[in-house]
């Protein structure tokens, strides 16, 4: 074994030139085999022809004696070069210095043989060929690792990555509509550290001229939200992004002329409405027309027409009424009038059982009256709308909703049930205040209203509910804040008993109002305001999104909306609330279809 790895290692010696063929002048075949022995092994490698061949093909070829160890010292790298003559010389070197480490010349060698590399490195990478350049540098580094070159490599191949992954970023930031927000993470912002890394870079301009594109249409999206102050700044932000006059322009133009069109439809809006009597709406109308700058003497021109409309409006506060419904030969619900004027609400910091979503406390102060049904909705009155229209309702779909076990005390959910039940699930007698509705239903039935009345029918906002609820108190309930002294709602009181003979675990001390589960409407005498049952009998759905505090909630009682908003506002107490829950700030939520054997609603008109 010994002798056939010397052989090949003096193979590859005389293939780089170390070993020299034999000259005219050698000992011939014959004379060497007459040799003796030992003449023979002092010459320590013998020739070729020995080895490979007898006869007359054989060939000889005389090899120097080399003093080499018996196994390689010391392991190699295993590294290749694209370039087969410099990979070539390289693995010689490479199988020297294995069995001769120290050896100068070899080193000498591969610093040569580096400095080539690290030519044809330069040159891959000047060429933009970062593969072949990263190869050859990736070999340098084994021998002579401190060139400039491949510190260049890496630097570049850093900076590539940077690019690639910062333009998938911005990529990213552009489907996602991160335009220009936020600073350092936005598109735009992305694309310009691209071309800060890389100029000229196409995939980083095209990317912004694809967000301005976008930019501009979020701003004339804005313009016809009738957010035109966010537009414009919109517009100028994406002038700063891709040179483009003439495009920025044209959605000025275009939201410009939207504008126009829209105070126009506005104005002829609020003459509609005052018509209509629905002064609020034309109100709000008018504020907005003064926001989009239509002329002083217009804007005016009509205040004065809402002003005389309101003052000939015919109601007075407190005053009961209701509108016929003629198609059907009956009237629509008994409405009251509600006095304009101001409260604070929500609930102070110092009130007993408070919740934080009551607050802040704020003022909230109603320039008009308006009117509440003067009782919850009823089942009989809901019934004629059913009838009327075959509406199905929420719990009627789903094919169930929650009532009242005897037996338990639980809530729970029972198949079956509707609206024409009652409160544990058995027919509702038409003067119980209907139940089993949701906020869906209500607004059915508002809907129904106006149609049928040509009035602006709708659920009271939060902010009426509560104010008409309180009735001018700033007390907890609007009796006071303790247990009242006389039988004012439907109440929990420790007097009362249901048909089990349960008794409230938590109720009002020393009351009893002789119901447990909702009494017939308007069975207790009403609060200052004329309106019966809004502290107790049930609780009722407002228009009002659900928010977890008042803060910027309207202060002039609007309904506080959101487009998309999936919880809506219940008011007041129940027949099986706690104190607590019958103050008059107290407030929940639930989602537009549910439905409960605890929740109805009343109506609010607007006068």
């Amino acid at each position: 074994m010994k002798k056939v790895l010397l052989i090949l290692i003096a193979m590859l010696l005389v293939c780089s030139g170390a070993v020299q063929a034999q000259d005219p002048g050698s000992v011939p075949e014959t004379q060497e085999a007459s040799e003796p022995e030992d003449e023979r092994q002092r010459r320590g490698v013998r020739r070729l022809g020995d080895v490979v061949g007898e006869g007359s093909d054989e060939w000889s070829m005389d090899i120097p004696s080399i003093d080499l160890p018996a196994q390689p010292v010391e392991p190699q790298p295993e590294v290749n070069l694209p370039d087969p003559e410099q990979d070539a010389l390289l693995q010689n070197l490479l199988t020297r210095r294995a069995f001769a480490p120290d050896d100068p010349d070899i080193q000498e060698a591969l610093e040569g043989l580096m400095d080539r590399v690290g030519a044809d490195a330069r040159a891959a990478l000047n060429a933009g060929n970062l593969q072949r350049a990263q190869q050859l540098v990736s070999v340098m580094s084994e021998f002579t690792p401190n060139r400039a070159v491949i510190n260049d490599v890496r630097a570049e191949i850093t900076r590539r990555a940077s690019v690639s992954q910062t333009l998938a970023e911005a990529d990213a930031a552009l489907s996602e509509g991160r335009l220009v927000t936020p600073p350092g993470q936005s598109a735009a912002d992305l694309y310009e550290q691209v071309l800060a890394l890389e100029p000229g870079n196409e995939a980083a301009q095209a990317g912004l001229d694809n967000t301005q594109q976008a930019v501009i249409a979020e701003a004339v999206a804005l313009g016809q939200d009738l957010d035109f102050e966010a537009a414009e700044g919109l517009l100028l932000r994406a002038d700063d992004i891709v040179e483009a006059p003439e495009r920025i322009e044209q959605a000025r133009a275009s939201i410009a002329e939207f504008r126009a069109d829209y105070v126009s439809r506005l104005d002829r809006q609020v003459v509609e409405n005052i018509d209509q009597g629905n002064y609020d709406q034309a109100e709000s109308d008018i504020t907005q027309l003064v926001a989009l700058g239509l002329d002083r003497a217009r804007i005016d021109s009509l205040r004065s027409s809402l002003a005389d409309a309101r003052m000939y409006g015919g109601f007075e506060p407190g005053q009961v009424f209701s509108d016929s419904i003629s198609r059907l030969n009956r009237s629509a619900p008994d409405m009251v009038v509600i006095p304009a004027g101001s409260f604070m609400m929500g609930s102070p910091d110092n009130e007993s059982d408070r919740f934080s979503n009551e607050g802040p406390r704020h003022r909230v102060t109603f320039d008009r009256g308006f009117a509440l049904s003067r009782t919850e909705i009823s089942v009989g009155e809901f019934s004629v709308f059913v009838d009327d229209t075959g509406y199905r309702t929420d719990a009627e779909r789903a094919g169930n909703s929650r009532v009242y076990d005897l037996r338990t005390g639980r809530m729970d959910r029972q198949n079956g049930i509707t609206w024409r039940n009652d409160y544990v699930g058995d027919p509702a007698e038409p003067d119980l205040p209907v139940i089993h509705v949701s906020w869906n239903d209500a607004q059915a039935y508002v809907r129904w209203l106006r149609q049928q009345t040509g009035r602006n029918y709708r659920l009271p906002s939060e902010a009426e509910f509560e104010y008409a609820l309180r009735a001018g108190s700033q007390t907890r309930f609007w009796w006071g804040d303790a247990s009242p002294s006389d039988v004012v709602e439907n109440l929990t009181g420790d007097g009362d008993s249901s048909p089990s003979n349960a008794r409230w675990n938590i109720a009002f001390r020393r009351y009893s109002d002789g119901y447990w589960g909702p009494a017939p409407t308007g069975s207790f005498e009403p609060n200052p305001f004329g309106l019966h049952d809004m502290a107790g009998n049930v609780m009722e759905w407002t228009e009002d999104c659900w928010h977890d505090s008042f803060v910027r909630a309207p202060g002039d009682g609007s309904a506080w909306v959101n487009p998309g908003c999936e919880r809506r506002v219940i008011k007041g107490g129940s027949w099986s609330s706690t104190p607590a829950m019958s103050r008059s700030a107290f407030r929940l939520s639930s989602t537009p279809n549910s439905t409960d054997m605890r929740v109805g609603f009343r109506i609010a008109r607007d006068l």
